[in-house]
């Protein structure tokens, strides 16, 4: 006899299904910068090999996010998001396989799931948590930022316990089939719903683009952090092990602000002191890593690290926000995170340029600061009460 679920369950069990995929939709892009310079040693990877193993992965993000709206009316979000982990984990898994060949394809293919989940998941929480949009958006959030801390601080030591890197990549895909296997009961039929897989195009819509310029320049932010600031805080004349360190609490500083900036966003009608107030902390953080006394970095690198979590947790919070309905949240998370990952790629390299083309990290840290400008004059529209597309 077939069973189901009671009505009181579903929610619960469909908001830690969420919690699971959203845990892996870091570790595939985390684990390998600490095990960089090892696989170059190991395998000959020159520095240009290198830059496009960090850098293929975000496009590949940004290019799946343009598919995200034909997977939703073809096969459905719930069984979207079974497709989209289980490429994670097919991915992760092949990393193991050893060589530059499966490295570099891995990674691409978790890449491409991990950017397919992003873009069905702020449509789930619209269309199943409609009162609770802040709420569940910082609950994945904070997950997702755990997710990145770990496969960050874990991958060296089950490298050196596993006997390599390969070994330590492949285990990431463990905790990715678990989620798969977890969601599975979920993957229902496509929505019938009136208006549940309608083609919806938001390319020509004002307000949609200013959502699109926050998401990507705030991502633009913390993508540079995430592979500058330990060289930044090393050229200072900290180690690398305390470099390490504060990056470290930078990425678990994501966490709470993850969390709480969601929630609170949602209860107001108008999220543009939020966008101000985090882009205001990231800046002054960064100018204090970069010009301020190093006894500072370490409560300083956990601001840049809440600032940088509260802005990407607002961010997705704005798409479900600006949303009237889940297709419509949907081709907005399509839209603004492929082309918003595309511009975040660009940032990491315009930091890193600025800084060899002058050798000091002055342009670099204008151009953070330009970079978050932009943001908030994009927030200006992108947090206002209102919605995209045709009423």
């Amino acid at each position: 006899m077939k069973t189901t679920l009671p009505v009181s369950a579903r929610p619960i069990l469909l908001g830690l299904g969420i919690m699971l995929v959203a845990f892996n939709m870091r570790p595939a892009l985390t684990t390998v910068g600490p095990l960089l310079e090892r696989i170059r040693a190991e395998t000959g990877l020159s520095a240009a090999g290198a830059a496009l193993l960090t850098t293929l992965p975000v496009l590949c993000i940004g290019l799946a996010c343009t598919v995200g709206p034909w997977v939703m009316r073809r096969l459905g979000s719930d069984r979207g998001v079974l497709l989209a982990v289980a490429v994670v984990a097919l991915g992760s898994g092949l990393r193991g396989l050893g060589g530059l060949g499966p490295l570099f394809v891995g990674a691409c293919l978790a890449a491409l799931g991990i950017g397919l989940s992003g873009v069905l998941l702020p449509g789930l929480v619209k269309r199943d948590f409609p009162g609770l949009t802040g709420v569940v958006t910082g609950l994945y959030t904070m997950v997702l930022c755990l997710g990145a801390a770990a496969g960050a601080g874990l991958s060296v030591p089950l490298a050196d316990g596993l006997g390599g890197w390969p070994a330590a990549l492949a285990l990431w895909a463990v905790p990715a089939l678990v989620a798969t296997l977890a969601w599975a009961p979920f993957a229902r039929a496509p929505e019938t719903a009136p208006g549940a897989a309608r083609r919806i195009s938001l390319w020509r819509d004002r307000l949609a683009w200013q959502v699109t310029g926050f998401m990507g320049l705030q991502s633009s932010l913390a993508y540079i952090m995430f592979g500058w600031l330990p060289l930044v805080l090393h050229d200072r004349g900290l180690s690398a092990v305390e470099a390490g360190f504060v990056s470290s609490l930078m990425s678990i500083g994501q966490a709470p602000a993850a969390l709480l900036v969601p929630s609170f966003a949602a209860r107001v009608r108008d999220q543009r002191g939020f966008a101000a107030g985090l882009l205001a902390l990231c800046t002054l953080a960064l100018v204090a890593l970069v010009y301020g006394p190093l006894a500072w970095a370490l409560p300083v690198g956990m601001l840049l690290g809440a600032g940088l979590g509260g802005l990407f947790g607002l961010g997705l919070t704005i798409i479900v926000l600006r949303a009237r309905d889940p297709a419509t949240a949907g081709s907005l998370a399509a839209m603004s995170q492929s082309v918003g990952y595309t511009v975040a790629s660009l940032g990491p390299l315009g930091f890193g340029l600025a800084h060899d083309l002058t050798g000091h990290w002055a342009a670099s840290t204008a151009l953070f600061c330009a970079i978050a400008a932009c943001a908030f004059l994009c927030s200006l529209g992108a947090g206002r009460d209102c919605f995209v597309g045709p009423a």
